[in-house]
């Protein structure tokens, strides 16, 4: 996303609690602790719009306690200068289901995790339907791409193939997964920043190319690197034994519905008003590939 912004030209602000290697030519970079009202409120300052795409440690416990004050303190910070709100936003809230995820589906606040998003997305509905503040979410399931080592298709596997070993997933390989590009996922949020108000106060899903499983993805993976394309899938049912040695495992166990079963994402919406063509995987599973080859050299 700030690579997309940074080269338009204009202000751009880039808030972390470190200053980030790769800063944008141009860009401004703030201190901030996301769990600190004031300090938000001080990188807030003077902002039009804000982006709010942060990562917490992947442990339940501290996602009830943390984001729902997070998400309280953007709000509060946006809605104090009267700038625009867009979350970068997964899909945790909506919990097990059968059937494709559209913005409808309910909230289905089960386990820890997706308890700790339904209460965020509570913060920010609250302040919409109030009208405090002009706030849209652009919600993508797992993620794929170059530089997302931590994702569910990343160290573990594309990263693990570029390094002549085994692919791992959880779940079985052979399971169709949406994914999203990252580079689809920034420029879906540049798109929001662009639209009128219209656009907000709701939750958008980000495209995803047309439902592969992770064996199809891995493999495209592979044929780019010269490698076979060797997968092992981990079964599901042994992350909840596996989370008395590996914490890890543990945290990974409540999850396990977005690996049991056919998982796909409905974007329609999001098509109708913006675009639909995202990143095909015979283009972006070969670049993440071979990301994850060359970023050692």
């Amino acid at each position: 996303m700030a690579a997309l912004l940074a080269a338009r030209g204009g202000a751009l602000r880039i808030v972390q609690r470190a200053a980030p290697p790769d800063l944008p030519a141009g860009a401004v970079f703030v201190p901030c602790d996301a769990l600190d009202r004031e300090s938000v409120g001080r990188a807030t300052r003077g902002a039009a719009q804000v982006v709010l795409a942060i990562g917490l440690p992947y442990v339940g416990a501290l996602w009830r306690r943390a984001w729902p004050r997070v998400m309280a303190n953007f709000v509060d910070g946006c809605a104090a200068i009267d700038a625009r709100l867009v979350f970068v936003d997964n899909l945790y809230m909506y919990g097990p289901q059968t059937a494709p995820l559209s913005e409808t589906t309910p909230l289905n606040p089960v386990g820890a995790k997706p308890a700790a998003r339904v209460a965020a997305t509570r913060v920010w509905r609250a302040a919409a339907e109030s009208g405090r503040l002009r706030v849209a979410a652009a919600r993508a399931p797992d993620f794929y791409g170059p530089g997302a080592a931590q994702s569910h298709l990343g160290e573990a596997a594309f990263g693990a193939l570029a390094r002549g070993g085994r692919a791992l997933t959880i779940g079985s390989p052979d399971t169709p997964h949406d994914f999203a590009y990252v580079p689809d996922f920034a420029r879906a949020v540049v798109s929001l920043l662009d639209a009128p108000d219209d656009a907000f106060g709701q939750a958008w899903h980000v495209p995803c190319a047309p439902t592969r499983t992770p064996r199809e993805i891995l493999a495209l993976g592979a044929a780019a690197l010269g490698v076979k394309p060797r997968v092992v899938g981990l079964p599901t049912p042994l992350l909840t034994p596996l989370g008395l040695f590996a914490p890890m495992m543990r945290e990974l166990a409540e999850m396990r519905f977005q690996w049991d079963r056919p998982y796909r994402v409905d974007f329609s919406r999001f098509a109708q008003r913006f675009w639909s063509d995202a990143t095909p995987f015979e283009v972006g599973a070969p670049a993440t590939a071979l990301w994850f080859r060359d970023r050692g050299r």
